[in-house]
């Protein structure tokens, strides 16, 4: 039996951190239905609400979430037929955030809650406002449940993880961690460094490194691919980037896109499905393509020089038909090592 029965936690999770989980778990363990808000005006940089959602759905998959910015409750309000009404600024008056709380409880949720779970001083109030609302319509008066208020749990906060999300990455779940990753990709010709550039460069920054999968297949299948093929390279490059990067620190190094496969498509088979296409579209943090000006080396499995110039301008092609923006990497295995760490601010 749960101590409560409809338990509210408001927050803004920006992000969303092992503290806020150390309540939201706490609520969820006392409450038979937990109601999780979450709004910030002015949004935080990689916090979006797209974001927030995605990582409380995945980790309280049996709350009910409502994660509002002005564009999605204006949405909200004209489905119910409500005046459109907007989030309150962050420097809105305690009244005015509570205000606004209980109107989205009542308009939107159409539901009232007996617990409100906060760390704050400001829970009191909170569920005081609550409580004169809910009972003004017959409603349940609120309690609040005061959890951690000196953090000894989980010693830290938002506004600390905002200013070095890496350094402190030990207070994120793995699913938040992973959306704060800079991908960073590796596109060229045979033989133009950009595997070695990925493994080197992991190394180096003590994180991981995509490996190609086309090549792997290609091995296995003894260089004989079919069509059916290029789909299913694609989709596992990217199954490979998705599983990696919430092991990744700060850098996820890319060896490839799809944008590769779509180039061997159109040289193997003269075409690219637009499957394919829509796939090569995959967007990165960065992108580096390397210049064919380093000498070609034959390994026993690559074509020859001419092919390399043609894939070279292939890319070139298709990432200005594309609109993506690149580093061009020239000159020795050094120099591209050190123009990559440049870019990215890290130091050579």
């Amino acid at each position: 039996m749960k101590t409560f029965g409809h338990g509210l936690i408001v927050g803004k999770f920006c992000p969303l951190h092992r503290g806020h989980q150390y309540l939201l778990e706490r609520a969820q363990h006392e409450c038979e239905r937990l109601i999780i808000l979450s709004y910030t005006k002015p949004e935080l940089p990689g916090c979006e609400p797209a974001r927030r959602e995605r990582w409380l759905a995945d980790l309280y998959p049996e709350a009910t979430r409502l994660v509002l910015d002005d564009m999605r409750l204006a949405a909200e309000c004209r489905q119910r037929s409500l005046p459109v009404t907007v989030v309150p600024d962050n420097s809105a008056s305690d009244d005015t955030h509570r205000q606004f709380v209980a109107w989205l409880l009542k308009h939107l949720l159409e539901t009232t809650v007996d617990v409100v779970f906060t760390s704050e001083a400001y829970g009191e109030g909170f569920a005081a406002v609550l409580s004169r609302e809910q009972q003004a319509d017959g409603g349940p008066a609120v309690r609040h449940v005061m959890v951690d208020a000196e953090r000894h749990a989980v010693p830290v906060s938002g506004t600390a993880l905002r200013a070095d999300i890496h350094g402190l990455r030990r207070h994120l779940a793995p699913g938040v961690y992973k959306d704060f990753i800079r991908r960073v990709a590796f596109l060229g010709g045979e033989s133009t460094g950009k595997s070695v550039l990925a493994q080197q460069l992991a190394s180096r920054l003590q994180t991981v490194h995509a490996a190609e999968y086309g090549r792997e297949l290609w091995e296995a299948k003894q260089g004989v691919l079919i069509k059916n093929d290029m789909i299913h390279i694609a989709q596992t490059q990217m199954a490979r980037e998705d599983s990696l990067a919430p092991t990744a620190v700060q850098y996820l190094f890319c060896d490839t896109t799809p944008l590769t496969t779509a180039l061997y498509s159109q040289a193997l088979f003269g075409e690219v499905s637009e499957e394919l296409n829509v796939l090569a579209r995959r967007t990165y943090d960065r992108v580096f393509l390397c210049a064919p000006d380093v000498p070609f080396v034959q390994d026993g499995t690559r074509r020859d020089e001419a092919f390399r110039r043609w894939q070279h301008e292939w890319y070139v092609r298709e990432l200005h038909a594309g609109g993506v923006a690149y580093r061009l990497l020239t000159g020795s295995w050094e120099t591209r090592m050190s123009t990559v760490l440049s870019e990215l601010a890290v130091g050579a």
